[in-house]
């Protein structure tokens, strides 16, 4: 597979006002490297991004919609003016070479901690502690049992994501997306182990997916839902204490076939952890399942390579591969597919770690590499 030709990754994808000049999406990724106390995206995070800017669509780390959402030390977030700011200089920095870059919204719910709100409780659908760990200034805390949201407040909450998304579209980002995954606040009303509550947000599957749509139909009032995505995590299981249960599966049938209604710019999945692999009410192969129920751009993400991502390109059960510590290690990963050339390995010790250009701007590329022989 040395041809360019011969890999679906490399191809243009063109839909809608997804214009992309390939398939591989680099996927969102906290980095904590957002060291200021208004945590404002900087020259260094904006120097990151650009390095990767031949990705044919970045997704940005997770950026909180206020302070009430944020969870992880030196993250950026986008609900202030100076917010606003530092993220023109990584949208500037990735538009000058060419890239495309959506903005990820987030709110972790009640994966946060006491330290993070001035000893006030985080906030999550229902009273349930995950009973996981918070990466705080201390270092790694347990999470605590959190404040059940009060009815009221949640419009609130869907007012910050409509805000946040303006805020995006004047930082200059060419989408967003939404961050509906991975056992934050989105995720905590989908599941039936965190959300207890008894109101219209509670109980039925309906009920439990309301908050969500109710932020579709917020944010498109600021932005064409074209240039909106979704992420979803459909078989996640025992990670920030979200368990797949019976209904699990019924409820991500029904919030993927209700999005075919919303004509988003994609549907961002991930496939199954081995976890779920003795659970016979468990969506095993995500794809597959969801390919056919959702008429839309599909990215899929989780564990491609070079190899299995050009495979399930080219099997037709996604449009877009987004690849994570390969683009963390190599910032000309589009490049080196091209070439089927070896790859950086990662330095894991610096994913989340207060080390500056350390592990974050400092791996080689192939052209750096072959100008130093």
């Amino acid at each position: 597979m040395s041809q360019i030709e011969n890999q679906p990754l490399l191809q243009p994808y063109h839909k809608g006002a997804l214009q992309l000049s390939n398939r591989l999406v680099m996927a969102p990724m906290t980095r904590s490297r957002t060291n200021n106390p208004e945590n404002v995206p900087t020259e260094l995070n904006a120097e990151y991004y650009a390095q990767r800017a031949s990705a044919g669509l970045i997704i940005s780390e997770g950026t909180p919609v206020s302070p009430q959402g944020v969870g992880y030390i030196n993250i950026p977030g986008i609900y202030s003016a100076a917010q606003v700011e530092g993220w023109k200089l990584v949208t500037q920095a990735v538009h000058a070479k060419g890239g495309k870059i959506y903005a990820q919204l987030w709110h972790v719910g009640r994966m946060s901690h006491p330290d993070f709100h001035n000893g006030a409780l985080p906030v999550a659908p229902s009273a349930v502690n995950p009973n996981d760990q918070a990466f705080t200034e201390e270092g790694f805390k347990p999470t605590v049992t959190p404040r059940a949201l009060e009815t009221a407040e949640i419009k609130g909450i869907v007012a910050d994501f409509k805000k946040a998304a303006q805020n995006a579209v004047e930082a200059g980002f060419d989408g967003v997306e939404i961050h509906s995954s991975n056992g934050y606040l989105f995720h905590q009303f989908f599941s039936r182990c965190s959300n207890q509550r008894t109101d219209e947000y509670g109980g039925t599957i309906e009920n439990r997916a309301r908050f969500f749509f109710e932020v579709l139909d917020a944010v498109k009032e600021v932005l064409d839902l074209s240039r909106v995505g979704v992420r979803l995590n459909p078989s996640m299981h025992e990670q920030f204490g979200i368990t797949v249960d019976e209904e699990t599966a019924p409820t991500f049938e029904y919030i993927i076939k209700r999005l075919n209604d919303y004509h988003l710019a994609y549907l961002h999945l991930t496939e199954a952890s081995p976890k779920v692999a003795e659970l016979p009410y468990a969506i095993k192969e995500i794809a597959k399942h969801f390919r056919p129920l959702y008429h839309g751009t599909l990215i899929i993400n989780g564990g491609f390579t070079q190899e299995t991502g050009n495979k399930v390109v080219e099997d037709g059960l996604a449009d877009l591969v987004a690849f994570g510590r390969p683009f963390i290690a190599n910032p000309d990963l589009v490049e080196r597919f091209a070439e089927n050339a070896e790859l950086n390995a990662p330095d894991y010790n610096t994913f989340y770690s207060n080390t500056g250009e350390v592990g974050y701007t400092d791996y080689p590329t192939l052209s750096e590499v072959a100008l130093a022989k």
